[in-house]
């Protein structure tokens, strides 16, 4: 009865559409890091640079995701994102026919920015179909489109190896350009969606703290995520590789690998809005937070087994996953009718964590280290601070918004 009443509630063919928009946005986006051991190769990068390399796409999404989601508020979902998905057409054709300097990928990979932004779409796009007793489900569900990374991990380094780096650019467009005639066919734009407003009303959200609070607690799991997405493959084969071990693995299996631990995150994701839904968000962000934090210093032990590890990252990247569905779970209930611009601020601020992760905490520290140790102690203390404050943050939040006769199980 509840899954009739869920199809019954809001526009499947709709979030379907924001699914599969986000799915092979995603794909794209994290490309840098799917392909990153043929790219590094080619242009010798240290730690750091590579690090740099990553993270780039994320910085780009982070940018591209406050404009995208105004755009979506002011214009639609619909048109908005074919807009974005045709502004990913430009890094994916330069990246094939050309991308033949390091200058060159840092402004392609800041350019595939475009389709990160998509988040701050499609998640508007499920938002406001459903009503607020489905909005963990629905914002889950078109948020697992981050299953795309795993698209990207797999199938990257296999096309890769047989067909050199540049082609991945190059075949993504296909994918893409199919899922644009899908997104145009069925898309509809919610009957109940704000009429557009000035641009300073829309940023008027920042004047908020909880927009800033929101924005710290998503820049931990899904920074975590796509942070550690992007950069799992450097780590995998630094750590285990046949680089630095006789019979290690090789770089597609460390794809494989990397790949598991992306399918874990990615397809919890639901599961964490759908058990959100039930227990309520901010209790179950609490206990994801522990566990992630005991993750990263389990991590930081660096397993001789590479399996061990796997078991590690996969958990860490299961709860980072079902913590990106749970933070939405409670955003909706807050900022309903400016649903658009919060989900691009809030996702800005993701994208940010996950620049930052690579980019100023595992790279540079194993750098100057010379081991992945340091970083990930550094994370585990960072996440479980996190956790402290959060605990904190929303004791206050009962006392304000929370409140249980909103029918939403905070």
């Amino acid at each position: 009865m509840e899954a009739k009443g869920f199809r019954k509630a809001g526009h499947s063919p709709s979030l379907l559409s924001a699914f599969l928009y986000f799915d092979v946005s995603f794909m794209i986006w994290v490309l840098c890091g799917a392909l990153s051991l043929y790219i590094t190769k080619d242009f010798g990068l240290s730690d750091t640079q590579k690090a740099t390399m990553v993270a780039i796409p994320i910085l780009g999404g982070s940018v591209f995701r406050i404009p995208m989601g105004i755009l979506a508020d002011r214009i639609g979902c619909k048109k908005a994102g074919l807009a974005g998905m045709g502004l990913t057409l430009i890094p994916l054709l330069w990246g094939w026919l050309g991308g033949t300097s390091l200058q060159q990928i840092h402004i392609i990979g800041f350019m595939l920015g475009f389709a990160g932004a998509s988040f701050a779409v499609s998640l508007s796009l499920a938002s406001r179909w459903y009503p607020p007793q489905y909005q963990g489900l629905a914002m889950g569900i078109a948020g697992a489109g981050n299953s795309g990374t795993a698209l990207a991990t797999f199938f990257g380094p296999q096309i890769a190896q047989a067909y050199g780096w540049h082609n991945v650019f190059g075949l993504a467009m296909i994918p893409l350009i199919l899922v644009m005639i899908v997104y145009a066919i069925l898309v509809k734009d919610a009957p109940n969606a704000p009429a557009p407003k000035p641009l300073k009303n829309y940023l008027s959200v920042f004047k908020h703290a909880d927009t800033w609070w929101f924005s710290m607690f998503y820049a931990i799991t899904f920074g975590g995520f796509v942070g550690f997405a992007n950069y799992a493959s450097i780590f995998f084969y630094d750590v285990y590789g046949d680089n630095a071990h006789p019979g290690g693995l090789t770089k597609i299996q460390v794809g494989y690998l990397v790949t598991i631990t992306v399918i874990a995150g990615s397809f919890f994701r639901p599961l964490g809005g759908w058990i959100a839904d039930r227990i309520g968000g901010m209790r179950l962000l609490v206990i994801l937070y522990s566990v992630i934090s005991v993750c990263a210093f389990a991590i930081a032990t660096m397993p001789s087994s590479f399996l061990v590890m796997l078991l590690y990252t996969s958990v860490m990247m299961a709860c980072l996953g079902m913590g990106n569905g749970s933070v939405f779970q409670i955003i909706p209930q807050r900022f309903s009718s400016e649903i658009g611009v919060i989900t691009g601020i809030v996702g800005a601020a993701g994208g940010l964590g996950g620049y930052l992760l690579p980019k100023y905490i595992l790279g540079p520290l194993k750098q100057s280290t010379g081991s992945q140790v340091t970083g990930f102690l550094v994370v585990g203390s960072i996440v479980l601070l996190t956790t402290l404050i959060f605990y904190a943050v929303t004791r206050s939040w009962r006392k304000t918004w929370a409140k249980a006769e909103s029918g939403v199980n905070f």
